[in-house]
């Protein structure tokens, strides 16, 4: 099994001045490669403490220079911020220097606070998430940018520096719903998986887009998920115990908080209605009940607990690749750093030695492209 470690730039308690939390931050990063992790993850987001990592190209292109082998994976691109030529262009940048690592995650975003800052109308977001990622995604196998669509035209362009290699093997979306499944599985992507869902329904939904994939695809086989969860690892349980209830509670509170997952509001946004049930089960149950609810869906215990949870999330979607979050909620530094090293010596190299059959990021076939 492929097993990444992905950072989470999240300053909640205050502690911390943002700056000390980004070189924490890179201090973990920079422990993946040596450590045995395959690939390095950021997440998007803007303007809050919630994670603090706005570019998410930039971060994975400067650890492009401080490693050799790992892959540079996006959790994901939010591609309805983004103006879609840039951001091909900077995908481009990413995978030239790191000859062909980037690994492309898309999304189409929930955080209301992110759309509104940047003036853009959330009910919006489902059309231009399928404009945005079909233009792009064609880019990155043509060399060039065009586009006539509702919300996005673009006359052809060029991308240069050129891409060099397919990325129809290495791109995944954070979320597909049956409106947008058919072209996600047209155009050949996979599924990444970060768990707020219970697992029955998120079953339920990579097997309606496995059976999308092979329509669209004369029969072929979807990419296997990958799952990003976060993880509490100690020898002790009691004290693994401990960091789930008080570091993983504490970013599932911030996570509800971000979302507004409580915000019954949201119902009332197109695309958006599946979260209303979320706000009315939450004021039927309560917030901790919810908080509580998201925290247990993640990996926390011992090395053989964790080790053992994750091949069962692994079983129940035949996943192949599993992203670790080591260091969040507040967690000090020194914990992180003991979280991390204890999975990478305890956990991942039994995870490694599974046999999933698959190859995460892919060989990336090579691709001849004209200059424009």
């Amino acid at each position: 099994m492929h097993v990444g470690y992905s950072a989470f730039f999240q300053n909640l308690t205050g502690d911390l001045t943002d700056h000390q939390v980004y070189q924490n931050a890179i201090e973990l990063a920079d422990m993946a490669e040596p450590l045995g992790f395959e690939s390095i993850w950021a997440a998007e987001h803007h303007f809050t403490e919630y994670t603090m990592c706005p570019n998410v190209t930039q971060f994975l292109t400067y650890m492009a220079g401080r490693t050799k082998t790992v892959k540079l994976g996006a959790m994901a691109y939010i591609v309805p911020w983004h103006e879609p030529i840039r951001l091909a262009e900077e995908i481009c940048v990413l995978d030239n220097v790191s000859n062909g690592r980037a690994i492309l995650g898309f999304g189409r975003g929930l955080g209301r606070v992110e759309f509104d800052a940047f003036r853009l109308e959330m009910g919006e977001s489902r059309e231009r998430f399928v404009e945005f990622t079909d233009a792009i995604l064609t880019a990155l196998e043509t060399g060039y940018i065009e586009y006539d669509g509702k919300h996005y035209q673009q006359p052809r362009a060029g991308i240069r520096p050129a891409p060099f290699k397919s990325f129809r093997d290495r791109s995944y979306a954070a979320a597909v719903s049956p409106e947008s499944a058919r072209i996600m599985a047209r155009l050949g992507i996979g599924i990444l998986v970060i768990p707020q869902k219970p697992w029955e329904i998120t079953k339920q939904e990579v097997a309606m887009y496995r059976e999308i994939f092979r329509e669209e695809n004369n029969g072929a086989e979807a990419p296997k998920p990958i799952i990003a969860a976060f993880v509490a690892c100690h020898e002790d349980e009691s004290v693994a115990k401990e960091m789930h209830e008080k570091y993983i509670r504490r970013y599932s509170r911030s996570a509800l908080e971000h979302y507004e997952f409580a915000n019954a509001e949201l119902a009332n946004i197109k695309g958006y209605e599946y979260y209303g049930g979320i706000a009315k089960n939450i004021e039927k149950h309560g917030v901790d009940a919810f908080v509580n609810f998201l925290a247990d869906l993640q990996i926390w215990g011992t090395p053989d607990q964790v080790f053992e949870q994750m091949m069962e999330h692994q079983s129940m979607i035949d996943s192949g690749a599993s992203v670790g979050m080591f260091s969040y909620g507040g967690m000090p530094h020194d914990m992180a750093t003991g979280n991390l090293k204890l999975f990478a010596e305890k956990v991942l190299p039994r995870l490694k030695a599974q046999d999933v059959g698959e190859t995460i990021g892919g060989a990336g076939t090579p691709l001849t492209v004209a200059a424009e």
